[in-house]
This record gives structure tokens, C-alpha cells and sequence, in this order.
């Protein structure tokens, strides 16, 4: 009986050794997924910059990349994946949010120069009539 035992709880042993081997290591597919997001938070800050917009979410992004990497350093491949794409996705919103921001303001210069332009078009088109109406009051004034 003993041996029926033995023999039924080696493979059993061995499977869960297994197992737990590979729960304490870390895939490539998730060093793949830390490095990516590693690239994404490096292009996210070279593209915001100094400016405001999207810098919340990028510090976001930083602190989940050192989640990744620190839960990468304890072996635990679920907790470093779900921080790298918790990174790269606040750096893609970073991103976004930056970009935002840029073509917002373009598009109120935009608007703006649209007006002055209006506004100089409205000038011009009224200035030879106003000069037309004063040479013609001129012309009355003059007794010949």
C-alpha cells in the first residue's frame, strides 16, 4: 500500500513543483511587456515635455512602470503584467492628452486670426466709402 502511494503522489509532487516553478519566474512575454512599456512612458515624456497637459497620467505611468519592475523582481509575472499595461496606458493617454491640448490651441489661434482678418476686411471695405462720403460733403461745402 505504501508503494501504490508513493507512485501516486510522485507525479502529483512533481506537478505542483512544476507549477510552482513556473509561478515564481517571469515570462518573456511579460519582460517583452515591461520593456514596451518602458519605451512608451520614454516616448510619452519626450513628447509632453514641459507642458502641463497629460502630465498627471504620465506620472501615472512611471509609477506603474515601477510597479512592474519591482513586482518583475519579486517574481510575480500576473502583478508586473497588469502594472506594465497600467503603464503603457497611461503613457498613451499622456500622450493623447498632450496632443490634445496642442491642436486645441492651434485651432483658437486659428479662430483668432480669422477674426482679426474679418475684422481688417470689414475696415478696408468701409474706409473708400467713408472717404467717398467726405469728399462728396467737401465738394457740397464748396461754394463754386
Amino acid at each position: 500500500m505504501n508503494s501504490w502511494m508513493t507512485r501516486a503522489a510522485a507525479p502529483l509532487a512533481l506537478a505542483m513543483a512544476a507549477g510552482l516553478a513556473g509561478c515564481g519566474g517571469i515570462s518573456d512575454l511579460t519582460r517583452e511587456r515591461v520593456a514596451r512599456s518602458e519605451t512608451s512612458v520614454q516616448q510619452a515624456q519626450q513628447t509632453i515635455g514641459n507642458s502641463e497637459q497629460g502630465a498627471i497620467e504620465l506620472q501615472r505611468a512611471k509609477e506603474s512602470l515601477e510597479g512592474a519592475r519591482k513586482a518583475m523582481k519579486d517574481g510575480n509575472e500576473q502583478l508586473t503584467e497588469r502594472y506594465a499595461q497600467l503603464a503603457q496606458l497611461d503613457a498613451e493617454l499622456a500622450v493623447s492628452k498632450s496632443q490634445s491640448a496642442s491642436a486645441r490651441k492651434a485651432a483658437d489661434d486659428m479662430l483668432a486670426s480669422i477674426k482679426t482678418l474679418r475684422q481688417e476686411a470689414e475696415r478696408s471695405s468701409t474706409a473708400p466709402a467713408d472717404r467717398e462720403r467726405t469728399t462728396l460733403d467737401t465738394q457740397s461745402d464748396d461754394p463754386r
